[in-house]
């Protein structure tokens, strides 16, 4: 469709220590588990309130998750850039069919900055020398999930 656009963009902080895992083409991919949250001052008695979502996020983009792996632990704030996707997945348990919703961080227009410390860094932007660029079709099949996380 022409003239679509699937973007996120989000700042949060790390829930855990990021998950890498082996596809079953051989390449790594790193899971990411991202809160990000609101306050506010509760109108009627003054308290105040505080809402986090979670939101997963994969990082197929192989320079990407050697970098995951070695500089990101839990606590870490990150902002991504990523592309949003649903995936039907098996529960094994009830057999009942599943679906996830996940920011991809995968090819040119995707991208991971570490924010706060340090450590400032941003990889895998657009405008790196870098080509993170993967082939659009991942098979997801290798990501065997214990959805939820």
């Amino acid at each position: 469709m022409a003239g679509s656009l699937n973007k996120v963009l989000l700042i949060g902080r790390l829930g855990a220590d990021p998950e890498i895992k082996q596809m079953v083409n051989g390449k790594s991919v790193a899971r990411l588990s991202l809160a990000t949250s609101q306050s506010w001052k509760d109108k009627n008695t003054g308290e105040k309130k505080e809402k986090t979502e979670w939101h997963r996020i994969v990082v197929f983009n192989e320079g990407l998750v050697n970098v995951v792996q070695q500089y990101l632990k839990k606590g870490a704030q990150v902002y991504v850039e990523g592309q949003l996707s649903t995936r039907k997945w098996r529960d094994e348990q009830s057999g009942q069919d599943k679906y996830s919703t996940e920011i991809l961080i995968q090819g040119y227009n995707s991208s991971l900055t570490m924010l706060g410390g340090a450590n400032q860094n941003n990889v895998g932007s657009q405008d790196s020398k870098q080509n993170f660029d993967d082939s659009a079709t991942h098979d997801q099949s290798g990501l065997d999930d214990d959805i939820p996380f």
